[in-house]
């Protein structure tokens, strides 16, 4: 700042007032020294500034898979809304890593992050903030809302989502349906397994403890749970997957051995991911509203910057079943 304010011939403090409009400055002093930012290419440090001001105007990010096609939607929809309110984002992969998300979580709070947005890792410890110090953070979950979690969080109804799969393969007249499931420590893998029975349930259908298969939220789960599926003596003529990843080892799976979809096994995936349409056959989902969440989070983390009430917001999306062409009546 010491050359800018020989440049333009004013003081150090005016250049200072200037750059981060702390105190009115005459209009022909302003003038001079935009001028001389201009001519010397000066870019102010916002982490500087930050820790002048003992908050930037930077957000934290952290998600959990960042190969996971489904996370980049929301990732848009924050940087977006934060763009529009003039914050930038700072992203972060957790590699599903507890100990890497804590790790993480301090980083960005030494970087004097404004607001923290959090889709929490499988074994997230996210409930050690507290701990951590790290509460004068506003912090938002999205996606997915640990079970202790008390603060402001984003999420999509779950059971609703896979409820109305089931329902819609029990219209068809299936009556030997499978699920192969997320993690069943995350609230959003329970919350569809939850949906799955009750559908079941509410048809009279019971449920083959066989047909519930605890996998991950990747293709090789999918493909390996199907595996398995396919190896019963009695098969299932649909499967709901947790995720669309799943839904495509599941195809693969199904492939492999030989069978069709959705003549001999109808899938229903849930996410709605852009693959999810040329697939073959293009997969039948439920469709999150990925933009939408991670818009409406950083809009809750911004109204969090400005407010002072203690009391959280816990927000609820509405799945939307899309039909394609990945399941048919059965056809025995």
């Amino acid at each position: 700042m010491k050359h800018i304010a020989k440049r333009a011939g004013v003081s150090l403090g005016t250049v200072s007032n200037v750059i981060n409009n702390t105190t009115p400055v005459k209009e022909n002093l302003r003038r001079k020294v935009a001028e001389a930012i201009q001519e010397l290419q000066y870019h102010p440090s916002r982490l500087a500034q930050g820790f002048r001001r003992n908050q930037t105007t930077i957000l934290g990010m952290i998600i959990p898979d960042i190969t996971n096609p489904f996370f980049p939607a929301v990732v848009r929809g924050v940087e977006d809304v934060a763009y529009q309110h003039s914050y930038r984002l700072m992203l972060c992969n957790a590699d599903n890593d507890p100990s890497k998300e804590i790790e993480y979580l301090k980083e960005l709070r030494s970087y004097r992050m404004a607001g923290l947005i959090l889709i929490p890792s499988i074994m997230s410890e996210i409930n050690a903030l507290t701990d951590l110090e790290v509460d004068d953070v506003p912090v938002v979950c999205i996606d997915r809302r640990p079970t202790k979690w008390k603060g402001d969080s984003v999420t999509v109804n779950n059971a609703k989502g896979t409820e109305e799969a089931t329902c819609y393969l029990l219209e068809m007249g299936h009556r030997s349906i499978a699920i192969i499931t997320g993690p069943l420590n995350l609230a959003s893998a329970i919350g569809r397994l939850d949906g799955f029975r009750t559908a079941m349930r509410s048809h009279e259908v019971i449920v083959n403890p066989e047909y519930i298969q605890e996998g991950r939220f990747d293709r090789a789960s999918g493909y390996e749970k199907m595996k398995v599926l396919l190896s019963r003596r009695s098969l299932p003529t649909a499967v709901i997957a947790g995720n669309d990843l799943i839904a495509l080892g599941a195809l693969a799976a199904i492939r492999e051995a030989g069978l069709n979809c959705p003549d001999d096994i109808s899938i229903i995936g849930f996410d709605d991911l852009e693959i999810s349409e040329f697939t073959n056959p293009p997969l039948t989902t439920v469709a999150q509203p990925g933009y939408q969440m991670g818009a409406k989070g950083v809009g809750l983390l911004l109204q969090r910057l400005k407010s002072s009430d203690p009391k959280p917001e816990n927000v609820i999306l509405m799945p939307e079943l899309k039909v394609r062409h990945s399941a048919s009546p059965p056809k025995r």
